[in-house]
């Protein structure tokens, strides 16, 4: 569903509206940037379109890139994906023993991967990412008891999946085929070139049901600096994909499992539920959308 701002503001007040905290692809130019700043999520057809073309021809340039290309197909198509605007959507991370929830009402910027999110409990407090800045707003530190930095983009690298695999700077290696659930799967590995975002060490292993073409497994590690020494990272983490809901002619999962990944490349200790909901398409926003408010706090480094 597209829902205008003035929508998405009454939804904000109703609602309380990775791994990664910088986009690891903006393919736009400085002239595109500039144009886009004033738009605001809606860019032009013909952008979009070239955009589209591109990475078409690039990913059919592999056997890796054409399983993506198919699952982006299968998912909706890249250029609905882009023409429909900035994406909203509620998503609610939650750890299974107990450590720190994250549930906010967020709001994306496809195209250039901007970020706003709202708290759930208090409609008040704001941190975002504009592309250059992370930035908070909140009247209680405790409010975010998390890295907002580091938050601000992860939700779309499991929600954006496949269509965030489009930009430069991204690489693809196909591994054997998997069987999940009774079902085979293409497997496809994505890892990203040094420079690439705040994380470049994070990779993906993207599971495809072989009939459907449909995303159905995330494997993943987190590396990002602010936690980690270099080469160093969390155990890589198993997502059962689930409960697939389309909006706008575009299919997302609504359920994210997480579990430990253990032997036989199988998932162990279940630790994390994530929930998504209250999904839609936003155009029209405000040009300062995704900009610290003022009194907001700027957040430096890692």
């Amino acid at each position: 569903m597209k829902i205008t701002i003035q929508t998405l503001s009454i939804v904000l007040l109703v609602f309380f509206t990775g791994c990664k905290e910088q986009p690891k692809s903006v393919d736009t130019s400085s002239e595109m940037k500039k144009e886009i700043a004033t738009t605001n999520a809606l860019v032009p057809a013909s952008w979009i379109a070239g955009r589209v073309k591109k990475a078409k021809n690039r990913l059919g340039q592999t056997e890796a890139g054409k399983v993506v290309w198919n699952a982006m197909e299968a998912h909706g198509g890249l250029d609905t994906w882009y023409n429909n605007g900035a994406l909203a959507f509620r998503f609610n991370y939650q750890p299974l023993d107990g450590s720190t929830q994250r549930d906010s009402y967020q709001t994306v910027d496809t195209w250039s991967n901007r970020a706003k999110h709202t708290s759930t409990s208090d409609s008040t407090a704001h941190f975002g990412w504009n592309g250059k800045t992370s930035w908070v707003q909140a009247k209680d530190s405790t409010a975010f008891a998390y890295d907002t930095k580091f938050w601000a983009l992860t939700p779309i690298y499991f929600l954006g999946q496949p269509f965030i695999l489009d930009g430069q700077g991204v690489n693809l290696e196909l591994l054997p085929q998997k069987v999940y659930k009774e079902k085979n799967n293409d497997v496809v590995k994505v890892t990203f070139d040094s420079g690439t975002g705040d994380a470049p060490d994070d990779y993906y292993i993207l599971y495809f049901n072989a009939d459907s073409h449909q995303l159905s497994v995330i494997r993943y590690i987190v590396s990002y600096p602010g936690y980690f020494k270099k080469g160093e990272h969390l155990p890589e983490k198993f997502m059962d994909v689930d409960e697939f809901k389309t909006v706008d002619g575009i299919i997302f999962p609504t359920l994210f499992k997480t579990h430990w990944l253990i032997e036989n490349d199988m998932p162990g200790e279940y630790i994390t539920k994530i929930e998504v909901g209250d999904i839609g398409f936003v155009q029209n926003l405000d040009s300062n959308f995704f900009e610290a408010p003022e009194g907001a706090k700027i957040i430096e480094g890692m």
